[in-house]
């Protein structure tokens, strides 16, 4: 099926309603917008139901850049997900730059972790986190674990004060699942592969009968589980989207 505008959704929805039909959501019927409501709510339901590969980026994060954080990364507010991150552990003595995987800890393990150390050794550095945490950081080499408290603020365990001063932006490489947006307007392509689309109609016609209607559309339902069941069979084209994540934002 082709990818459909939001205004050509909308459209369909109403003919299968028997309602009145509007040529733009600027001018349209509180029913039209209703359903455009619907359609919303039920694509962000498909997006967060599994890991789409065409949401996958290659990106970095926003480093704090700040001294008295040398080892904090904030992740953007559109990351659903983040899948791994590497880091530019090149040394001063290095001649090529160095990316190494960086292993994920869970926030109590990274604490115990970091308490093994000796804060009386000129190398560990205590760090106030902006939580009011004590955190003993390295700063003699390049990090190797990371965690988040929040699911907002990245903390690594080291950075190397003879290289730079705090962790570099550019130096951090990430790959993320991306939560994209949505607009009311009539020209807006929900950010979806068009084998998908089919579903997105279906539920999204199942819902308006039940929610405007107060009536159950039994052919969309049936149309809807066989679209959901296929989907949920269905790879991406070079990735198992439905292979377990390391770590995901809070929703």
């Amino acid at each position: 099926m082709a990818k459909m505008t939001l205004i050509a959704m909308v459209q369909d929805v109403l003919n299968d309603m028997d309602s009145e039909d509007v040529n733009s959501l600027a001018d349209s019927t509180e029913e039209a917008l209703q359903v455009a409501s619907i359609i919303r709510t039920t694509y962000y339901e498909i997006i967060n139901s599994r890991y789409w590969p065409h949401l996958r980026d290659i990106g970095t994060l926003d480093a704090y850049a700040d001294s008295d954080y040398p080892v904090h990364f904030r992740v953007a507010e559109n990351v659903q997900t983040l899948e791994w991150l590497k880091y530019n552990s090149r040394s001063v003595t290095d001649t090529k730059d160095k990316y190494l995987d960086l292993d994920y800890m869970e926030p109590k393990d990274f604490i115990d972790y970091l308490n093994l150390r000796d804060s009386s050794k000129s190398n560990v550095r205590s760090v106030t986190d902006i939580s009011g945490t004590t955190l003993l950081i390295l700063n003699d080499t390049a990090p190797t674990k990371w965690s988040s408290f929040d699911d907002e603020i990245i903390i690594m365990d080291a950075y190397d004060s003879a290289v730079d001063t705090t962790l570099q932006q550019s130096k951090l490489q990430a790959q993320t699942y991306r939560e994209p947006t949505f607009s009311i307007t009539d020209a807006f392509i929900p950010d979806l592969p068009g084998k998908a689309f089919p579903y997105l109609l279906s539920e999204s016609k199942s819902v308006a009968f039940n929610a405007l209607r107060q009536v159950g559309n039994q052919k969309e339902e049936q149309r809807s589980r066989r679209q959901r069941t296929w989907l949920a069979r269905e790879k991406g084209t070079v990735y198992d989207s439905t292979k377990a994540q390391n770590w995901g934002r809070k929703r």
